[in-house]
């Protein structure tokens, strides 16, 4: 595989970072403020997608800044699989910042320069953890997101934020500085090389024990992912605004947890070693846990927002899942779950920032008949729903079929089993929402009294369409993606 020397990454990381001072000094002038926004997250995604042509090449993207120990440069390598997370969160970017405008403005929010910059440096945090060459340059981003998403959390800066807040850099930084730097600087020991290699880096030199340890401590070091137990802080962060959410749970945040480990499980253990030792069906069974413990809790909530939460905890470890399989039906399945849950789960939060800001409402039994006044909004939230679910005509289909079939090639049946049951309760705590939502009757007016078209303003439903459309072109469209991944996995 050839490797190509380009600034392209670099200045794909800079870019949100850089105009940063610009959106500070616009702070008194919105319109300009939110045109540099823009402007910043189109030249970031066209960056990215220049790059795409080389990598379907079969070349890679490599940029070494310096040197920071031997065997652990601060540096970015392009593969397939840092592609398609950086395709994914450089898009999602721009239709988040459009649905920002029309969520903080319609609610008269404050501090929204600082929104927006905070949101810039979120996500110029993600594009370097795509990017990554090695562990330590990933652990630095990671490090990065953390911190930079504080703020967003604590955006309303009441004391049940400042507490959720204070909770999720809690369990986010002691689990990486408790965990995953242990878990780094072992490994740096034994092997010498912290660079991502899909052989893996260590060659025979740990026992089983060893492994074992090292990869759990590395699974719940990794808390952003939201394994299960430490997967509290994610409900908890709801307190922030909607947009924050849906960065959280679908962009940046939790997809950087899951891509940490999707890296050091295909790039740092290697698959050869994780079946030797049998570890994949360990963190399959962790996995499994958290997709049915938390499937089970969101079919109890009502707030909306948190039964979106406790979905994604779920959704998070069907990734994992999908790649601790070792088989690669069971790899490409996950990876792509990565695409087809960022596009549905998105619309989830939107459309639900959407129902708050036009009604005020985000409790699910307050929101019976809202369908027929929303209508464009709780259709798109079906489209989002059939994606979690994993049903056609949308993008979640393909990669839950594929992580079904990647079940039957490891020989794991009973794990498919999990699947399937985790489907069914995802249906069964979403699809009641649309079907109360078209059908049900308001405790507020009778069933039959003519019912207005009260959409939320246009920056938030045209997002939410978008995505919702994009969601199903995915089911139709996927192959771009998926020759990513055969890539970058070498499948």
């Amino acid at each position: 595989m050839e490797s190509i020397i380009s600034y392209k990454p670099l200045l794909a990381v800079l870019i949100p970072v850089l105009v940063i001072p610009v959106l500070m000094s616009s702070a008194r002038r919105p319109n300009v403020r939110e045109a540099w926004v823009f402007a910043a997250g189109f030249i970031m995604f066209a960056l990215v997608l220049s790059m795409t042509p080389v990598i379907l090449a079969g070349h890679r993207i490599e940029l070494t800044l310096f040197r920071l120990m031997p065997g652990a440069d601060i540096a970015f390598r392009v593969d397939g699989l840092g592609m398609l997370f950086a395709l994914v969160a450089a898009s999602l970017y721009i239709v988040t910042s459009l649905y920002s405008i029309g969520y903080m403005r319609g609610l008269k929010e404050h501090g929204q320069t600082r929104f927006v910059c905070f949101f810039a440096l979120a996500i110029a945090a993600t594009i370097g953890a795509a990017f990554s060459a090695n562990l330590v340059t990933l652990y630095l981003f990671y490090e990065m997101l953390s911190l930079a998403t504080y703020p967003l959390v604590a955006h309303h800066e009441d004391a049940t934020s400042r507490i959720s807040a204070r909770r999720y850099l809690t369990f986010i930084l002691g689990t990486s500085i408790g965990l995953v730097l242990p878990a780094m600087i072992y490994c740096y020991h034994v092997t010498g090389t912290l660079e991502f290699s899909t052989a893996g880096i260590f060659a025979g030199q740990l026992s089983k024990p060893g492994a074992t340890v090292l990869l759990l401590m590395f699974v719940f070091g990794f808390a952003k992912a939201g394994v299960m137990p430490f997967h509290s802080w994610l409900p908890a962060a709801m307190v922030a605004p909607t947009p924050v959410s849906a960065l959280l749970h679908a962009v940046a945040v939790v997809k950087v947890g899951v891509f940490s480990i999707v890296r050091v499980l295909t790039g740092i253990f290697g698959v050869d070693l994780l079946g030797t030792f049998h570890l994949g069906t360990l963190v399959m069974v962790i996995a499994s846990i958290t997709i049915l413990v938390s499937s089970c809790i969101a079919l109890s909530q009502d707030e909306l927002k948190r039964r979106l939460a406790f979905s994604t905890i779920s959704q998070l470890s069907y990734i994992i899942f999908g790649v601790a399989m070792l088989s690669s039906m069971g790899q490409l399945g996950g990876v792509i779950h990565i695409l087809m849950h960022a596009f549905g789960k998105i619309t989830l939060f939107f459309c639900a920032g959407a129902i708050f800001v036009a009604t005020g409402k985000k409790y699910i039994s307050q929101m019976k008949g809202l369908g027929r006044q929303m209508p464009v909004t709780f259709a798109a939230f079906f489209i989002g729903s059939l994606g979690v679910i994993g049903l056609p005509p949308t993008g979640g289909f393909y990669s839950k079929w594929h992580l079904i079939l990647g079940t039957l090639e490891a020989g794991q049946t009973i794990f498919m089993v999990v699947l399937l049951i985790s489907s069914f309760l995802n249906a069964c705590y979403f699809l009641p929402i649309v079907f109360q939502g078209f059908f049900g009757k308001p405790d507020d007016r009778l069933l039959d009294a003519p019912v207005a078209m009260q959409e939320a303003n246009l920056c938030l439903v045209v997002p939410l369409a978008v995505t919702a459309l994009a969601s199903i072109a995915l089911f139709f469209f996927p192959q771009m993606f998926v020759d990513l991944i055969v890539l970058g996995l070498n499948l």
